[in-house]
């Protein structure tokens, strides 16, 4: 999606209070319009077909219409890119399904209009939206994979782990790449998603219930086996050791504490690259920012495989070009194909 002027806004809440902090956080010289507000889904509804909005940012407690009901209603009369607000704690299986539904993105509701953490949200909320309106419409509402993979062949791997960076629009794309990974797969997997802390662990099980490989949230100590998934969990880059026995473990730390992100994929890629040296495939997939192309040049530099996802598929197509243009890319794959080049990689 393109836009000149003014980022169009539509806020979608039922507190008079969140729509006024939110509205004053966009309104603050960002390039950003809010154009109206909405109480519920119901009436959300309403003004998007009047005033169509380049984006909406969504409440997900509300009456009459909820937040997820109205992401999943919108997204079949319209898609458009749809932000949810999240008070984290108490709204994590909502998030996951909004998020499932279509939704591209999750940021912490601002709680207050003066407080010490104010200014984090606001260049949070402001760089997502406009993040969010470059996003292509046909990618933001796609149904799961219809279909898991046929049981992979016996056979020695090439590689030794698989590992993903992914950001903005990764929890849809994940649900599509990860179940057409076949039983038997012969190789760990481990992922960087980007979400607020809370939401992780959910989302993994959720995955887990329609993939054919187990998908977990990282724990310390987590042992790295063929067909196991690795989620990073919010707050806490993930690492690898090697222990004397010869098993590959997950470590969890909170440093470098300089990378924007925590999970970082430049953190997972380069450890994964000290670890394994040249048997590893990493695959950047859709995300605003150039996480993973610091991480994928390690893994270059030990001999790897690096995969990025094309800009047709992406939801943003930030990190993946970040890898282009750098020159780091080995083969530029589709999503729906993205599955089918990791195995054959293996």
């Amino acid at each position: 999606m393109t836009t000149t002027g003014p980022i169009r806004v539509l806020i979608v809440d039922d507190s008079a209070f969140a729509r006024k902090v939110v509205r004053e956080i966009l309104s603050d010289g960002s390039g950003v319009e809010v154009v109206g507000s909405a109480r519920d889904g119901e009436e959300a509804l309403e003004l998007t077909a009047k005033l169509s909005p380049d984006v909406i940012i969504c409440d997900l407690r509300m009456p009459r219409m909820d937040g997820v009901h109205f992401v999943r209603t919108q997204m079949g009369v319209r898609p458009l890119p749809i932000m949810i607000l999240s008070a984290v704690a108490q709204d994590a299986d909502e998030v996951v399904e909004a998020l499932n539904a279509g939704a591209i993105d999750v940021v912490q509701k601002p709680t207050a209009l003066a407080t010490d953490d104010l200014r984090m949200v606001r260049e949070e909320l402001i760089q997502k939206v406009r993040g969010a309106v470059t996003a292509p419409v046909e990618n933001l509402a796609r149904a799961p994979a219809a279909s898991h993979a046929v049981a992979a062949p016996e056979r020695v791997a090439k590689a030794k782990i698989v590992v993903v960076g992914i950001s903005t629009g990764g929890p849809q794309a994940l649900r599509r790449m990860v179940p057409l990974l076949p039983h038997g797969f012969p190789v760990p997997v481990a992922i960087v998603l980007h979400m607020p802390i809370g939401y992780t662990a959910l989302y993994a099980e959720k995955l887990n219930e329609i993939c054919m490989l187990t998908v977990k949230e990282a724990a310390e100590g987590d042992v790295l086996v063929p067909g196991r998934v690795l989620i990073a969990p919010a707050g806490r880059h993930l690492a690898f050791r090697r222990t004397p026995t010869g098993e590959v473990v997950a470590q969890l730390r909170v440093q470098p504490l300089e990378k924007l992100h925590r999970p970082s994929a430049d953190v997972l890629f380069r450890s994964a690259a000290e670890v394994y040296g040249g048997a590893v495939v990493a695959v950047v997939m859709t995300g605003m920012g150039d996480d993973g192309t610091e991480g994928a040049a390690w893994v270059k530099a030990q001999g790897g495989t690096v995969l990025t996802e094309a800009e047709q598929s992406c939801v943003i197509y930030g990190m993946p070009r970040a890898v282009v243009e750098a020159g780091l890319s080995d083969l530029v794959v589709p999503l729906d194909d993205m599955a089918q080049a990791i195995t054959s990689q293996i």
